[in-house]
């Protein structure tokens, strides 16, 4: 990955890795967008974010794995469809080496986008 300034896009982002990972990184993208059309892009931390109602996922490219945010509530949630990845409180990693799982990503994505939606009708009935 080159370093530099921050991505001012996800584009320019993505533009920063070797060619062999930005496929992976594209497909994760459209992967994430697929499952939330309505999601805004952006950057975030230095790395790819996606909204809507708040923050649903990020994903970020490593040396040797990329890094999927969905949130520790994903987390539990996907629990034994993701055991066979690495996982910390809100983040999965997926090793390069390895077939990453975008139809994961996209239930799991899709999860937040309802989980999102939810809070915001309750905060909504709130006032």
């Amino acid at each position: 990955m080159r370093m530099g300034p921050p991505a001012k896009d996800i584009d320019a982002y993505i533009a920063r890795f070797p060619r062999e990972v930005q496929p992976v990184l594209k497909k994760i993208r459209a992967t994430i967008k697929k499952a939330a059309p309505g999601a805004e892009e952006g950057i975030s931390y230095g790395i790819p974010v996606f909204k809507e109602k708040g923050n649903l996922v990020y994903f970020g490219g490593f040396k040797h794995h990329i890094s999927y945010f969905p949130t520790s509530s994903a987390i539990r949630t996907f629990k034994k469809e993701l055991a066979g990845y690495a996982t910390a409180r809100g983040t999965v990693r997926f090793d390069l080496d390895k077939p990453v799982p975008y139809a994961l990503i996209a239930r799991i994505t899709a999860f937040r986008v309802k989980e999102n939606r939810a809070k915001a009708r309750a905060k909504a009935k709130k006032k």
